[in-house]
């Protein structure tokens, strides 16, 4: 009995070592997950998300409160390149009849002449020029603004927020914010001006989808 046993240890002992020296196999990476590293960013063009692609305005109302709506018909592409920033370039157009958050009445009072006159101007649209890294995740962003048949350069202050797999449709996306304050009665906008502010600030919030 006592011969069985030692030969069944040295049996389990050889097994063991076995075991141990076996090759471990191999694992599978998992997919990389979102990262907050602009360095990181995939190169090459982005098309927006129109269901996450947002333009925020708001201004003064007759000094009594800060008056919000959006703009939500919003299609742009972008084309980025971590390695050369500065060579990055964005277009976008933005329906100015699809108005959100003011109610149907003030919707229809903003498609007017003497606001954006959607009728004759049914789109602006924005090119940048020129984009300047400010900081590890932010950006100048230059370009031409066309709004009401006026063209103007304006500036966006961009921050860049986030780029991976999304986790609902799994598409490589590169999420931003930005901001600008232009003066609406240079592009022609001029009703109630300047009791009404005069002074617009723009917020923008956008997902961007890598095309295949």
């Amino acid at each position: 009995m006592k011969r069985a046993t030692l030969r069944l240890s040295r049996a389990a002992l050889c097994l063991a070592g076995l075991w141990a020296a076996a090759p471990a196999p191999a694992q599978t990476a998992p997919p990389a997950g979102p990262s907050a590293d602009p360095t990181q960013v995939r190169p090459g063009r982005y098309v927006l998300d129109p269901a996450h692609g947002t333009i925020t305005w708001s201004l003064s109302h007759f000094g009594f409160s800060v008056f919000y709506g959006q703009f939500t018909a919003v299609a742009a592409t972008l084309t980025l390149d971590p390695k050369a920033p500065a060579a990055s370039r964005l277009a976008a157009e933005v329906a100015v009849s699809e108005i959100g958050g003011v109610g149907e009445a003030l919707s229809q009072r903003l498609r007017e002449p003497d606001f954006f006159d959607s009728t004759r101007f049914p789109k602006a649209s924005f090119s940048s020029t020129q984009v300047e890294p400010t900081g590890p995740t932010t950006a100048r962003v230059t370009g031409d603004l066309t709004l009401k048949g006026v063209t103007k350069p304006v500036v966006l202050d961009v921050t860049f927020t986030l780029a991976g797999p999304h986790p609902l449709d799994h598409r490589y996306t590169v999420g931003f914010e930005g901001r600008t304050v232009l003066k609406r009665s240079e592009f022609g906008v001029s009703a109630y001006a300047p009791q009404l502010g005069d002074e617009v600030t723009l917020r923008l919030a956008g997902e961007f989808k890598a095309e295949p």
